[in-house]
């Protein structure tokens, strides 16, 4: 009696298996689509998101270049200079955010190469103002400074730092409803440089504060100013900071704006 039960069930418990795999198989099937779509998406967006970073200092470039042409500064030596300045600080830019493309491909392994020098924060800070307020702000708002730190200076490698202050500045700008207001002051306290970049943008709601430095994670903002990007941003500013020995906090309030508190240790 028990041999023939046993003889009954077998078919089924084999035909359990098989639907078992198929089953397993097919949910491997879906997680490597959309996984396979979800690359897809973020290679577009990446392209879309280094186009408007390179036009950015582009276009500051050409209309430099067209002011210097159009005018005559026979007697105002200081804006021939002023132009003069944005087109080669605007060209380093360039220069920066090609390396920073072909630095990308090492954020999958957690790896940078740094080159370090002695850097002064302010002024690092008040090229990527300048080169905002030229380009980005001239239909309003303001980028304000307060630089309070001395000394100022750490160790660290110039792109890369520069890359922090210019992702910051233009998310606070990006995700602002109207005229940007955005905030940048420094401070000092016993072994470093503290830098406070803030807006009075849309804010981040608390479940995506969370996760915002986490790689490929984007948080969700409608249709407002088609923001695109491709979620490394602010995973590449927090490689960077932890690689340099600092610290990087973000407080933020719906309709409020967004505050983000870095720490770099001084030399």
């Amino acid at each position: 009696m028990d041999a023939r039960e046993n003889n009954a069930k077998s078919p089924w418990v084999y035909l359990m298996i098989i639907v078992g795999l198929i089953l397993a198989f097919f949910a491997f099937t879906i997680s490597v689509i959309i996984r396979q779509k979800r690359l897809s998406e973020v290679k577009t967006d990446f392209i879309n998101n280094m186009t408007h970073e390179l036009k950015t200092p582009i276009s500051t470039i050409g209309l430099s270049s067209e002011m210097l042409l159009r005018e005559d500064f026979t007697n105002d030596s200081e804006r021939l200079k002023r132009y003069a300045g944005l087109i080669y600080k605007e060209n380093k830019r360039l220069e920066h955010q090609v390396e920073r493309v072909l630095n990308i491909s090492k954020l999958n392994k957690n790896e940078l190469s740094l080159k370090k020098s002695t850097l002064h924060l302010h002024e690092l800070i008040e090229e990527a103002a300048d080169s905002f307020r030229f380009n980005q702000l001239q239909s309003g708002g303001e980028i304000r400074l307060e630089m309070n730190a001395s000394p100022d200076e750490i160790n660290g490698d110039q792109v890369h730092i520069t890359n922090v202050f210019f992702n910051l500045i233009d998310n606070a700008v990006k995700y602002s409803e109207e005229k940007p207001e955005v905030f940048v002051s420094s401070a000092n306290d016993k072994k470093g440089v503290l830098i406070t970049i803030g807006d009075k943008g849309i804010g981040i709601k608390k479940e995506d504060v969370k996760q915002i430095f986490d790689k490929f994670y984007r948080v969700s903002t409608g249709n407002i100013h088609d923001v695109k990007g491709f979620g490394l941003g602010l995973y590449y500013v927090k490689l960077v900071i932890e690689a340099h020995g600092g610290t990087i906090h973000v407080k933020s309030q719906i309709g409020e704006g967004t505050i983000f508190t870095i720490w770099l240790p001084r030399n």
